[in-house]
């Protein structure tokens, strides 16, 4: 009983490690591209904030991955573990392109590929709640960040208080940065821990014949047990996702860093607290740094930049690649009778 139900463990803490890598970029990619913080102070305090968010507001979108897509019967310990591996490969790869990518649309495709081999998926969570957030979101960030560099950002520049030494170099400026590129990291607690837990969670109270009224302490449990790896994987994967994301594809002010994070890190949060949709943070933080981007340089100098292009890419391979093992490995286990009925 022990090992089997150690094993997704493992490889929730596996998948968190990378989900760590992965999300220290829409983090601190605006302070760390600003030069307001040095890179090795950046996997302690990230893990910290992940933390806390996962215990503040997390609950609902673990509740989603973990019984809202997939009936949670069929949570057990084979399927969570192909879940949670064909997950942590998707990111594995993006990671070690140094791309940023979306945890919780790789881990939704994951979740989805046994739903529809079993023949129960919540098609009206996914279709009429994910998904059209997917696709809104970021275009709001976008939009959002656009407008302000334009309308807002640009006229205070062209005053020339964005290249104010004075201005630049005051303590609270470089405070503020700081503040928002934790707060960015809390919203990643509230959703993107989730996308381990919310599986872990079901299938222990599954396994162990755990009422429904005790998820809450299951979830909690789960949580101390997979959050701290977050800053395991910003320690390992980090530095290259925050080089490409911080470094290449706009440079930023230390202003303009205040913006991005401050958007990518509320559209998230608001996604996490109000509905509980697993949404991509990558998205909306990549999104507003385009925005921002557009607005200062256009679209077409922004948009012709490799690093850009090769971030669309992956979001499209990486969830492709999640949804394709797990249903190829779910497909394995059923015909070798390793799934329970």
């Amino acid at each position: 009983m022990l090992i089997p139900f150690l094993i997704p463990f493992l490889i929730a803490m596996f998948l968190a490690i990378n989900m760590g890598g992965s999300g220290t970029a829409p983090s601190f990619s605006a302070a760390y591209g600003a030069n307001i913080i040095k890179r090795t102070l950046i996997p302690g305090l990230f893990g910290i904030a992940v933390f806390v968010g996962a215990i503040v507001g997390g609950k609902e979108t673990a509740q989603t991955i973990g019984k809202g897509l997939l009936n949670p019967d069929l949570m057990t310990f084979m399927i969570v573990s192909i879940i949670l591996f064909s997950v942590s490969i998707s990111l594995l790869l993006a990671n070690l392109f140094g791309i940023p990518q979306s945890t919780s649309q790789s881990t939704v495709l994951a979740v989805v590929a046994p739903a529809l081999y079993f023949d129960s998926l919540n098609t009206d969570k996914l279709f009429f709640e994910i998904l059209p957030t997917w696709f809104v979101m970021p275009v709001i960030a976008f939009v959002l960040a656009f407008l302000i560099g334009r309308f807002i950002y640009k006229p205070i520049r062209k005053r020339g208080y964005t290249i104010s030494k004075k201005v630049n170099d005051n303590y609270y400026l470089k405070g503020l940065i700081v503040l928002m590129s934790l707060y960015v990291a809390f919203s990643i607690g509230t959703n993107n821990v989730a996308n381990a837990v919310g599986p872990i969670a079901t299938m222990a109270m599954n396994e162990l014949n755990i009422s429904a009224s005790n998820m809450v302490h299951v979830m909690i449990l789960a949580t101390l047990i997979v959050a701290p790896s977050f800053g395991i994987g910003s320690s390992v994967f980090g530095y290259k996702v925050l080089h490409h994301t911080g470094k290449e594809i706009v440079l930023f002010g230390r202003i303009e860093a205040v913006i991005i994070a401050f958007i990518s890190a509320s559209l998230l949060l608001s996604a996490s607290l109000i509905r509980g949709i697993p949404t991509s943070l990558v998205q909306l933080n990549v999104a507003a740094i385009i925005g921002v981007g557009v607005a200062k340089l256009g679209f077409k100098n922004i948009f012709r930049k490799t690093e850009v292009n090769k971030f669309f890419v992956m979001w499209l391979v990486a969830p492709v690649i999640a949804f394709g093992l797990s249903l190829l490995l779910i497909w394995l286990a059923d015909g070798a009778d390793l799934i329970k009925s």
